[in-house]
């Protein structure tokens, strides 16, 4: 098989797959509440639906609210090519980019989704890019001191080269290897929207911070919107489970049978990490606003011990 084939078939397989994690994941937060909830195929009709709808904006906006949601789609897929999705060993893209520029892709498409939103002249996305900023300046700030921590363990920051030091016996078992993976699964639940302040489900103005960016939204921008957002929820995850955590799973040759078997095997690792992180938001009673500064002070606590034991450790 082609390399560049390989790279392809990862961007495919986030592009394919995070519907599907979506759909999972909501299917499994309504068996907690002893409902039967939505098919797990639910969030492709909802794409069919919203692009086959008609896009309807203010007068008011201007040329952000028509190229905001292209860039927030198109940020997720670009980081695919520079993170080991499928395979363990590098594509033809991955030296293209580092772990600081993937998060500053990543942070871009959250930018343009922020202007959006303002640009629409509403008042509940202005309120949701309130909040949304507030939890941004502990995350912003913790994302830069765990990338910074795995680049002085693997002295390279590559991800393909990161997680095979991760994965190397000095540090697969170490406490600090276990304190930046606890850190960057902390910032998945504040990035994706699932701290206990927030309901990603909720439709409620008061309740809600991440959804309220895409409130007034439709048609076939609320289906890049929602999208990219499925799709930016699977990257973290790939770079938990694959870069911070363990490569297991991940093909060793660019054949037909060893990329199938690391789709089934990453799928059904991203399902897992889907099922504990809903496991969690489910045990929580929704809190506070200003709640989430403990929150995400705790996360940055447990990466800065992480880095000074990996700083002492070596």
């Amino acid at each position: 098989m082609s390399l560049y084939l390989a790279q392809g078939l990862q961007v495919l397989f986030v592009l394919a797959f995070s519907p599907l994690l979506r759909g999972i994941m909501e299917r499994y937060r309504a068996r907690l509440a002893a409902r039967h909830g939505p098919p797990v195929w639910q969030p492709y009709r909802d794409l069919i639906k919203w692009l086959g709808k008609e896009t309807v904006r203010s007068d008011q906006t201007s040329g952000i609210s028509e190229w905001s949601p292209v860039v927030y789609f198109v940020a997720p897929l670009l980081v695919t090519m520079l993170i080991p999705v499928l395979t363990s060993f590098p594509l033809p893209f991955a030296w293209m980019g580092d772990m600081l520029g993937g998060g500053m892709i990543l942070a871009g498409g959250g930018l343009a989704l922020l202007l959006a939103a303002l640009d629409s002249g509403s008042v509940y996305p202005g309120l949701g890019v309130s909040r949304i900023r507030l939890i941004a300046v502990f995350t912003e700030p913790l994302s830069l001191l765990l990338i910074f921590i795995a680049a002085s363990a693997a002295k390279a920051t590559i991800p393909f080269v990161v997680n095979q030091t991760l994965a190397a016996p000095a540090w697969l078992f170490s406490p600090s290897h276990l304190l930046i993976v606890i850190g960057w699964f902390l910032l998945l639940v504040a990035e994706t929207g699932r701290i206990p302040i927030d309901n990603p489900a909720s439709s409620q103005e008061l309740s809600m911070i991440d959804p309220a960016r895409t409130f007034e939204s439709s048609g076939p921008d609320l289906a890049l919107y929602e999208w990219g957002g499925w799709m930016k929820f699977t990257v973290l995850s790939v770079i938990l489970s694959n870069v911070l955590g363990t490569p297991w799973g991940l093909a060793n040759h660019a054949t037909w049978p060893a990329i199938a078997v690391a789709v089934v095997l990453v799928a059904a690792k991203l399902s897992v990490l889907g099922i504990i992180l809903v496991s969690i938001e489910a045990g929580f009673g929704k809190l506070r606003l200003i709640r989430n500064v403990d929150f995400l002070v705790a996360a940055t606590v447990l990466a800065a011990v992480g880095g000074l034991a990996a700083a002492l450790g070596g």
